[in-house]
């Protein structure tokens, strides 16, 4: 009897997918629209949060497929895109921080935009969507921007602060960083207050004047009536600081109605060196340079990100409210994804770049005009990766997939989300306490500033807990830290990347099944399951992909 349910299963699971495969043969090629948020964790009532106001993302999920378990590979801006875009993972690319450029370590990889240029459609992008100094213009777009149709309409150039006295502000503290520490401040030491809150237009900010523009953009393209089918980048640079947007999305939420996290100490036997000092919230103007966030500030950062949320949801509303009105929708593949996680004093810091839940996981939903209506609306808990998602794209539109792409296509989980998927996913993360907030080696200049008390304050507990392991080349430089997320642990392996055959540095494993929030590393009492997960996490992540794709 288990065969024949067996046999109906895959005949029904094939019969989906020959259906699929023959649709996409028959019909023209589909649109892609990507879209991208900066520091996004999954702070969406989609996604169960109490507070968070996101209608459009919300009804978004109730027509495609959520992702409950998706994780990007490193949890910062420039390492995660070069990931996702490329289809490599960091530790193949070398992209570790925000400073290297990924065509200056892989000149030739063919990206997923480019990919898509390759085969004959437009490509363009409006926002963030590679990070900033790699937008690699001539080989991933075809196309710029329909800029030109804003200035007709008269629409300014976006703003980073709308009231003059954080303009001033801004530019009086880089003044005076720059006078007293030189060219080390210019990495960011002045980078204003980290909030604000304007009674202004949606288009005086970066994301609403970037969704004009790619609506106008997207019009330009169907307005050329050559049945060109496009790629459409929409990059959302919120929530990242400087927390900014207008009035009328902060005042959806009531200050008394927002709750901090519980867990405000880093993890019991943690690594000390897996979290930072909340050094990219701290450079900003009337955040305290050391110490704790007190609860009334934590409370405001809280409400100013929340604020950034609703106003992305809302720019999302209307992108998909004018793909729908030029009638495109139902030959338009919409992604929605995030580069990281945040840490809103989770584990007692700000900020994303660790290798926790919290950095690492991240909101993922896509839908698909062939999607079945059987999968709509659903949810999927099978382990997926930002990696995933080239791969993907590429087989929803017909495209071969590279074969550089380290990624696994996710096509089988929009017809059955049930089906068994990765038995891990990956990410990495140097050494958090010893990087600056680009997850840049610290700059010896750097210790000379009003950092230099708190990266001494946390060298100096890393030394205790490390105690003759203690190398400072390793620690600063070398040290990676290797995380795998299976269904129930995350297990964390600190190594010389320089020296792989080497023992682990330092181990973390938490269980998720009774402590989902990582408060306490079980490694030292659980040496049977640490060398049963280190088996595990040898197979790398070829050893850990689906067993049968559909």
């Amino acid at each position: 009897m288990k065969i024949v349910h067996i046999i109906l299963f895959f005949t029904i699971i094939f019969g989906c997918k020959s259906k699929l495969e023959n649709h996409q043969k028959n019909q023209k090629k589909p649109n892609i629209l990507f879209i991208g948020i900066d520091d996004l964790r999954p702070e969406l009532g989609c996604y169960g949060s109490e507070i968070a106001i996101s209608p459009n993302l919300d009804k978004f999920a109730t027509q495609g497929l959520l992702f409950e378990n998706a994780y990007c590979q490193q949890a910062i801006c420039g390492p995660s895109r070069a990931s996702l875009l490329t289809g490599i993972r960091p530790e193949t690319s070398g992209v570790f921080h925000n400073y290297i450029k990924f065509r200056e370590v892989n000149p030739d990889v063919v990206t997923l935009p480019q990919h898509f240029k390759n085969n004959g459609y437009e490509t363009v992008y409006a926002g963030k969507i590679y990070h900033h100094g790699d937008l690699d213009e001539e080989k991933s777009w075809s196309r710029l921007p329909a800029t030109d149709s804003m200035t007709v309409k008269g629409i300014k150039k976006p703003v980073g602060f709308a009231l003059k006295k954080n303009n001033i502000d801004r530019a009086k503290t880089r003044k005076e960083m720059v006078t007293k520490y030189g060219k080390v401040a210019r990495y960011g030491l002045a980078s204003g207050t980290a909030y604000e809150s304007a009674d202004v237009s949606d288009n005086t900010y970066s994301d609403g004047y970037n969704t004009e523009l790619a609506i106008a953009t997207m019009k330009e393209m169907v307005a050329k009536k050559d049945d060109k089918p496009f790629f459409l980048g929409l990059g959302f640079n919120k929530p990242h600081l400087n927390w900014v947007a207008p009035k009328k999305y902060w005042d959806l939420y009531k200050r008394e109605d927002i709750k901090l996290s519980t867990q405000t100490e880093s993890p019991e036997n943690g690594a000390k060196m897996g979290l930072h000092p909340s050094l990219e919230l701290r450079v900003r103007s009337g955040i305290p340079k050391k110490g704790p966030i007190d609860k009334e500030l934590a409370i405001t950062l809280k409400h100013a990100y929340l604020a950034c949320v609703s106003y992305v949801d809302a720019q999302i509303g209307k992108m998909i409210s004018a793909l729908e009105k030029e009638g495109l929708r139902e030959n338009t593949i919409i992604i929605v994804w995030s580069d990281h996680g945040w840490h809103l004093g989770d584990m007692g810091i700000w900020g994303k770049a660790t290798n926790y839940e919290i950095a690492t996981r991240v909101p993922l939903l896509i839908w698909t005009p062939d999607m079945p209506k059987g999968s709509q609306g659903k949810t999927t808990d099978a382990l997926v990766e930002l990696v995933d998602m080239y791969p993907t794209l590429a087989e929803l539109a017909g495209l071969e997939i590279p074969k550089h792409v380290e990624g696994t296509s996710f096509t089988p989980l929009l017809i059955n989300p049930k089906t068994a998927w990765k038995t891990a996913a990956f990410s990495q993360f140097p050494s958090p306490a010893l990087r600056e907030w680009g997850a840049f080696p610290i700059r010896p200049a750097m210790r000379e500033t009003y950092f230099g008390p708190l990266l001494d304050e946390v060298e100096t507990k890393i030394k205790h807990q490390q105690k003759d392991k203690w190398d400072r080349d390793l620690f600063e430089n070398n040290l990676m830290g290797y995380a795998m997320r299976t269904e129930q642990y995350r297990f964390i392996v600190w190594k010389d990347r320089e020296h792989k055959e080497k023992e682990p540095v330092f181990i973390e494993l938490y269980d998720h099944k009774i402590d989902p929030l990582e408060t306490k590393n079980i490694a030292d009492e659980n040496p049977e399951k640490v060398g049963e997960l280190m088996k595990q996490f040898n197979k790398g992540w070829q050893g850990n992909t689906p067993k049968q794709s559909i």
